[in-house]
Parts: C-alpha cells; sequence; structure tokens
C-alpha cells in the first residue's frame, strides 16, 4: 500500500471505517424528497375538501417519513465530524 498517495489513502481508510456512507445518504435524500412531495399531495387533497379520515393518517405518515430522514441524515453526519 505504500504505492498510494496520502489522499488516497484517507479516503479509502475512510471508506473501511464506515462503507456505503454516500449511499446510505443518498438513500436518506431520495426518501426525504418522497415523502416531502406525497406530503404536499396529501396537504393539497386535505385542503380541497377530500375526506380527513383517510387524508390525514397518510399526511402523518409523509411527514413521518421526512422527520424520520432528515434525523438518519442529521445522525449520519455528526458520525463523519
Amino acid at each position: 500500500m505504500s504505492h498510494l498517495d496520502p489522499q488516497q489513502r484517507a479516503r479509502l481508510q475512510a471508506e473501511v471505517v464506515a462503507p456505503y456512507r454516500g449511499l446510505r445518504r443518498t438513500f436518506y435524500a431520495v426518501f426525504a424528497a418522497s415523502g416531502a412531495i406525497g406530503g404536499f399531495i396529501f396537504l393539497l387533497k386535505a385542503i380541497a375538501g377530500e375526506s380527513l379520515a383517510t387524508t390525514l393518517p397518510n399526511l402523518a405518515l409523509q411527514l413521518g417519513v421526512v422527520a424520520l430522514m432528515v434525523s438518519l441524515l442529521r445522525l449520519e453526519q455528526k458520525k463523519s465530524s
């Protein structure tokens, strides 16, 4: 491994410590965006006057997904620093 430059060596060591960190961050961001879009749609349905018995639980679920993904992303960022 002595033929590696220091920057490449540091990057490989970081990947060994936390494998797939970039992939996890991407999934968190994609799922958060999906939840935000879903939440927006269910919010519009609630404003339009659709049945709140079905719309509000779905809206709460979408907002929960967004909150979970944001918290996981922040936890991931705390681990990296």
